[in-house]
């Protein structure tokens, strides 16, 4: 029985719990402002663009930063990389305490607390080299539940505010302390892991050159790029067009981001047993329709919920299903560099919304053009997935590229 046969390990396993628990309270830290931005906007009197920018300014960090975060863990291991980002993110979470009185301190603050949103490009390589290819669907998808940590940042955070309005970022900050610990203990990378010798460039140039790279960054910049628009963008949306409180707006987008948690490993799984392009089309549908539903304002009970839920599934599957398809066709040398475009890709993609939104309703004083621009890019990403990408097959080991130059580490 080779590697790639062999059933997963009690390591493998363990590596995974850790991984998505550590990528969970890094989520956490990462989305702190957005389920609390009404406080700062009440506070610091904002206007709609400068929330939308507030919280808008960690996701752009976060994402730009899985590109160098994906390659040095490639170079230097996950079992480095985890527990060191874990830790420096506590610095930003611990500065929010001291800045909340400046708009401007508070968007340098926001450019460092994207340190946490990098994780995702240390975690993904490390669960892709523990897992054998026909179970890397699911375990991707397991892992992938992390970005729940926007669920419980909008549930818990503007809760755990009312009775202090320092105490998120001091339980987030010691959360993270005490996780870096573990996973200095408990995070391990797979014996034999081939290492890349070449410098950074080389690697990241080596990716890029990858069609499919870019065709997978536009797919994720859809269904993840969604995920974390709305993560950071739904509380403010609720408020302002629902006119709900900022608790229950922070309550309905943690329902709503909780979803896309429970969906995401089932994309990973349905993958595993269909070809992944196809269920990312069938998903991206299914958003593009909703985000037309959405588009002519229903009531939020039942029509509005029922819409902003369904579109949750979609986004959620078609994240889980886009990274199977990246484990299936890449090598598993560059599966770092490629993960961190790809992720950087999908994380830009929730920069834009949140500013197009306050933007558009600034202007116009309503969404709806919005939702109608989101169905655009869905249905599109649908069509792509489903014309072009089922033609990719599953990686027979040889990489398009001539590979890098690689040491491997000993048994």
């Amino acid at each position: 029985m080779t590697t790639e046969t062999r059933p997963p390990t009690a390591a493998a396993y363990r590596n995974l719990v850790t991984a998505t628990i550590g990528f969970t309270l890094t989520f956490w830290a990462w989305d702190l402002i957005a389920p609390i931005a009404s406080w700062y906007g009440d506070r610091l009197d904002l206007s709609s663009f400068q929330q939308s920018l507030l919280v808008a300014v960690p996701v752009l960090v976060g994402s730009v930063g899985r590109i160098p975060a994906g390659a040095l863990t490639d170079k230097y291991g996950a079992k480095l990389m985890f527990p060191l980002v874990s830790a420096l993110t506590i610095v930003p979470v611990l500065l929010l305490v001291v800045v909340k009185d400046s708009y401007g301190l508070l968007l340098v603050v926001g450019f460092l607390l994207g340190l946490g949103g990098t994780t995702f490009a240390i975690g993904i390589p490390l669960v892709n080299s523990w897992f054998p290819p026909a179970k890397r669907g699911l375990a991707l998808g397991v892992f992938g539940m992390g970005m729940g940590g926007v669920a419980l940042s909008g549930y818990f955070t503007p809760r755990i505010a009312e009775h202090g309005e320092n105490l998120p970022f001091l339980v987030v900050a010691i959360a993270l302390a005490v996780y870096a610990v573990l996973a200095a203990l408990l995070i391990t990378d797979r014996p034999g892991r081939p290492v890349p010798t070449a410098s950074l460039a080389a690697r990241l140039g080596s990716a890029a050159r990858l069609r499919v790279t870019w065709e997978l960054s536009a797919l994720y910049a859809i269904g993840f790029g969604g995920i974390v628009a709305f993560g950071v963008y739904l509380p403010t949306y609720l408020k302002t067009w629902y006119e709900l409180d900022p608790t229950d707006a922070g309550t309905k987008a943690a329902g709503f981001a909780l979803v896309t948690v429970v969906f995401r490993p089932i994309g990973g799984w349905l993958s595993d047993r269909v070809h992944p392009a196809l269920v990312t089309a069938v998903a991206l549908g299914v958003v593009a329709l909703l985000a037309i539903v959405q588009a002519f304002d229903p009531p939020l009970n039942p029509g509005g919920t029922t819409a902003l839920l369904v579109m949750a599934a979609g986004l959620g599957t078609a994240s889980g299903s886009v990274f199977a398809l990246v484990s299936q066709v890449t090598p598993q040398a560059e599966v770092g560099s490629v993960t961190g475009i790809v992720g950087a890709t999908g994380g830009l993609g929730g920069f834009l919304p949140p500013l197009v939104m306050g933007a558009i309703y600034s202007a116009k004083g309503s969404y709806s053009i919005g939702f109608m621009l989101l169905s655009d890019l869905a249905l599109a990403g649908c069509v792509y997935a489903y014309g072009r990408m089922r033609g990719i097959e599953p990686d027979d080991g040889t990489p398009s590229l001539p590979p890098p130059k690689l040491t491997t580490t000993s048994p």
